[in-house]
């Protein structure tokens, strides 16, 4: 299968890139990025020369570029996305840009040529906030509460449209809060990681109370493969680690693990419009999919703390922002960089 892959330098894009390279020997991956904020193609030093690796600098909202790699895929696995929470608060343009414009822009690809498969990969923030009881499932209904989950909203709407009204054979996967190697450092858990490996403290928002579902990265990618090649047309998978933690409890789960006391903690006020409680029902995926979280949360978050110890260079040049500089120089981006056997 040739599969393009788009958002495929940041956290989830990376680690699936590598999922399919390794399980999948007859499979090609191209990789569509446009190397924003939190994309880094320094996350494929490891597959230089490979010649079922390509890589394209570029816009998923750019029409004559997406219709020119979709015509060369047999499936798209759509991960392109702004996702950070605060940034959308701050301003919400680039959201709605890429997250609803850039998805219809591929969606138009796929039907123009031959009703490429598509999977597009959301999040569990589109449902809303839960209260102390229950769970989301692929029934539950929207209720966005931040400009980036209401961008996500959008796009899970157009790709159900694209099935309903083109038939467009699509998927959906809507996923609880990821964590693992190569997460970007200004989500909670690489953040706490390495603030502490820098002796710094780390910001705990509000009461520290905001409950979330952790799932490890790459139990995530096993389900949206799983989704792409077994998944049936037009539905939705819910991924879940069925692990529920406070963001107090992670706090001081990440400061035992890594050898600090609760005087590394620095209290911040809470976010706007902060959601209480996350939590997925992966029933459905587990049913039909034969898909389970096969990672335990405190081996994965060993595994991860192991990740970030190990690999100093790339965090430090991640939250510096030198990595830019880096990769151009290493790499020389401009357009194709990766050729495709």
């Amino acid at each position: 299968m040739r599969i393009l892959v788009t958002g495929g330098a940041g956290f989830i894009g990376t680690n699936y890139v590598y999922f399919v390279l390794a399980r999948h020997p007859n499979d090609d991956v191209t990789v569509l990025d446009a190397l924003t904020y939190a994309g880094n193609l320094e996350n494929f030093k490891q597959l230089e020369g490979n010649p079922r690796f390509r890589f394209v600098k570029g816009d998923v909202c750019d029409a004559a570029l997406a219709e020119g790699l979709v015509k060369q895929a047999d499936a798209v696995v759509h991960i392109a996305a702004e996702t950070h929470v605060d940034r959308s608060i701050q301003d919400a343009t680039a959201f709605v840009r890429t997250n609803v414009l850039g998805t219809q822009t591929l969606l138009d690809a796929c039907r123009r040529n031959g009703s490429v498969r598509f999977h597009h990969v959301s999040t569990d923030e589109v449902y809303g906030s839960l209260g102390s009881t229950g769970a989301f499932s692929e029934t539950s209904p929207y209720d966005p509460r931040s400009p980036y989950s209401a961008s996500k909203a959008g796009a899970d709407h157009l790709v159900r449209a694209a099935w309903h009204t083109h038939r467009v054979p699509a998927t959906i996967s809507n996923c609880s809060n990821n964590y693992g190697p190569y997460h970007f450092p200004e989500k909670i858990i690489p953040l706490f990681i390495t603030n502490l490996l820098e002796g710094k403290k780390i910001p705990l928002y509000g009461d520290g109370m905001n409950v979330r579902d952790w799932i490890y990265v790459e139990d995530h990618c096993a389900g949206i493969d799983l989704a792409l090649r077994h998944g049936r047309i037009g539905e939705t998978y819910c991924f879940g680690g069925r692990s529920e933690r406070s963001n107090a409890e992670l706090t001081r789960l990440i400061l035992f693990e890594m050898g600090f006391g609760s005087d590394m903690i620095e209290p911040v006020t809470d976010r706007p419009g902060h959601d209480r409680r996350y939590a997925i029902d992966p029933s459905k995926a587990e049913r039909e999919l034969g898909w389970s979280a096969a990672t335990p949360f405190l081996h994965g978050l060993r595994a991860t703390i192991q990740w970030f110890k190990a690999n100093p260079d790339w965090w430090k040049r991640v939250k510096s922002g030198a990595y830019r500089d880096y990769y151009e120089k290493q790499y020389g981006v401009r357009g194709v960089t990766r050729p495709v056997a």
